[in-house]
């Protein structure tokens, strides 16, 4: 097992593998830029390295910086968290040249599986049912418009490298497809320094629906149950909930299957998650698979009881899963929910600053993972999330109760947040039926208002 872990990440999953260090006995490296100086993750490792100040680019997206860093403090692994370099393959295969572990699959599966071109074209290969689309990457906007012809109308147009609902565009016909792939491709080289592009049949108002697998070393692999995340805007998820209430009992042993077929046929290893998305007429299609944890990992985390940091960790050092499909048991129902700091009656606008008081929820079946406090100043260089509040209860409307609760009770004030608009999420029919589709936002953004 490792003695010290240089977590290259910021926020609160810097503070959640911080806090499953300190439950394995390991030693923990936090690295931050300027900005990020006062953050939560810089005071609670047990060390800590500056990489640099503004963007991500001059931080915690500098490869050689963070090595440095994991070198300098003699660190034995680098855990990427979510986002940043948790799917850059040149990252994985620095680390290994330095003999540094990369807590993640190698930078191979890596290319394999988190490029999503080449992963649609491996699960084709493997037989995994995946949406109707191109086989092989474009690069060119004029050839991309004669495929897009051959798929039919409308198109999802989506980057290879892409994430976080970045260099995403759907395209409704010839007229605007054109400068929708120009836009998403430029987006791409922007967020991925990656041009290329794949196009997908745009299915109306899917469901978003994902297995959590671990993987081994040694071929073990285990589906920790689903998640629901269709409640999304632009792409970007605001609500997760396990398990879905969108798939059937039956069509959920089928999507384990798919899941644990699209995982070995690769030879994963790892937290990953297989993401597919479900038609209003009932079929599921492979979308892309993710090869780091997850932002909603906690989740699945509460209907299993499965640390998944801590799993994540053992298998990378190279210890067999700790357990088997058979000991996997969901009880329950848990929902994330993401608060921003950001104003949904402005478009969603970022809104840092200084928070001058904070109150959390608490209680039986409440959870809080952030990275901020009373004083604290949000900075406006990075992403808006500032906390996620998890719930669980013996049903999806026991959940939702106790959700609402929560956001009743919570309070930040000195910057905006999502607050209030995720509470009114929480008091709509559609999604009390459990009948949200990716599309739902849409219908209630006349919001006016905030908390």
């Amino acid at each position: 097992m490792y003695n010290k872990i240089l977590i290259a990440n910021r926020g609160e999953i810097a503070v959640r593998i911080i806090r499953a260090c300190r439950n394995m006995g390991i030693t923990s490296v936090a690295v931050y830029s300027k900005e990020d100086q006062d953050s939560l993750h810089t005071r609670m490792a047990d060390q800590r390295v500056c990489i640099g100040e503004g963007p991500p680019g001059n931080s915690y997206l500098n490869i050689d910086r963070i090595i440095s860093a994991a070198l300098t403090t003699k660190a034995d692994a680098i855990h990427p968290g979510y986002g940043f370099l948790s799917e850059n393959s040149e990252f994985a295969r620095k680390c290994r040249e330095y003999g540094i572990d990369f807590i993640g699959p190698d930078a191979d599966l890596i290319d394999a599986m988190g490029n999503k071109s080449r992963a649609r074209k491996t699960m084709m290969a493997a037989g995994v049912p995946v949406t109707p689309g191109t086989e092989d990457p474009v690069f060119d906007a004029q050839i991309a418009l004669e495929k897009a012809k051959e798929i039919g109308f409308p198109v999802m147009i989506k980057a290879s490298s892409g994430g976080g609902g970045k260099g995403m565009r759907v395209s409704e016909d010839e007229d605007d497809f054109i400068p929708n792939f120009n836009m998403a491709q430029r987006e791409s080289v922007n967020a991925f320094a990656d041009d290329t592009m794949y196009l997908e049949k745009f299915i109306r108002k899917p469901r978003h629906v994902e297995m959590q697998i671990i993987a081994d070393k040694f071929g073990n692999v285990v589906i920790l149950g689903d998640r629901d995340c269709s409640v999304q805007r632009n792409h970007q998820k605001m609500i997760e909930e396990s398990p879905s209430p969108a798939i059937s009992e039956d069509m959920r042993r089928e999507m384990y299957n798919v899941a644990e077929i699209a995982a070995k046929c690769v030879g994963y290893y790892s937290a990953g998650t297989i993401e597919f998305i479900v038609s209003q007429t009932g079929e599921f299609y492979f979308m892309e698979m993710n090869t780091r944890i997850q932002v909603e990992h906690p989740v699945t985390e509460m209907v299993t009881d499965v640390d998944l940091i801590e799993e994540q960790i053992r298998v990378s050092a190279g210890e067999k899963l700790s357990f088997t499909q058979e000991d996997i048991k969901v009880t329950g129902h848990a929902i994330e929910c993401r608060i921003n700091a950001e104003i949904p009656e402005q478009n969603f606008i970022p809104s840092p600053g200084k928070i001058t008081h904070i109150h959390f929820p608490g209680g039986n079946g409440v959870r809080i993972d952030t990275y901020i406090y009373s004083g604290y100043t949000v900075p406006s260089e990075y992403d808006s999330m500032i906390a996620k509040i998890i719930v669980k209860g013996k049903d999806r409307n026991a959940a939702i109760a106790r959700m609402k609760t929560a956001l009743d009770e919570l309070v930040i004030t000195g910057i905006r947040t999502n607050i209030s608009f995720q509470y009114l999420i929480f008091s709509n029919p559609i999604f009390c039926a459990g009948e949200a589709d990716t599309g739902f936002i849409e219908g209630i953004l006349n919001y006016r208002g905030g908390k």
